[in-house]
């Protein structure tokens, strides 16, 4: 699939648990199989992404988050890097759904932030899971990680899997007037790794 940053490989993954289907962007032989079908295992570490779906963000181009401008950046990175992949797991709004994310936004729109508005539905902060996201990389053939995001409990969540995670590589985004308040609550009350807010 040809990108304005460069060319990646598109692999579909459907789950016996979730309707939607999940998505990598691959380059520089990530994915590919061998003549026998078997996956070609990668043994150095590799720049990965795992995107959770904003369909806000990275469709409509919102400046309420900073979700687009990270997918972005990260599908520019890995071509600079010349292999790598993105894989993007459809769990819109941490987990909650597109229609429960913009109910949250209602909520904040009257003054909470995106924590409390996940709260005051009857959602934790943070309902992503990454098991599915776990599995995809290791079909991929990927066992070490370079992995590009700012939340530590990705890291995390992703080494439970039995994933080695190398380095975690930041990817942030300047703040502007419509996120500023959101990444701070991200800061704070999610414990992501950002310098501005």
């Amino acid at each position: 699939m040809p990108t304005k940053f460069g060319e990646f490989t598109l692999h579909a993954y459907k789950s016996l648990v979730d309707a939607e289907p999940h998505l990598a962007l691959c380059c520089g032989g990530i994915g590919e199989r061998d003549d026998k079908g078997a996956t070609i295992v990668h043994n150095e570490p590799v720049l990965v992404r795992v995107h959770s779906e904003c369909l806000t963000g990275d469709i409509f181009s919102s400046m309420r988050c900073d979700c687009g401008q990270q997918l972005n950046d990260a599908m520019y990175m890995i071509q600079a890097e010349g292999k790598g992949a993105v894989v993007y797991l459809r769990q819109e709004g941490r987990g909650i759904g597109l229609h429960n994310k913009l109910k949250a936004y209602s909520l904040q729109d009257q003054g909470l932030d995106t924590v409390e508005a996940n709260i005051e539905l009857g959602f934790p902060p943070d309902k992503r899971d990454y098991g599915i996201g776990a599995q995809i990389l290791r079909d991929l053939g990927l066992r070490k990680l370079r992995v590009l995001t700012n939340n530590p409990k990705k890291v995390n969540r992703l080494e439970v899997y039995g994933l080695q995670i190398v380095e975690q590589v930041p990817i942030q985004v300047p703040p502007n007037e419509a996120n500023r308040s959101y990444l701070r609550t991200k800061k704070e009350k999610l414990g992501h790794l950002l310098d501005e807010t």
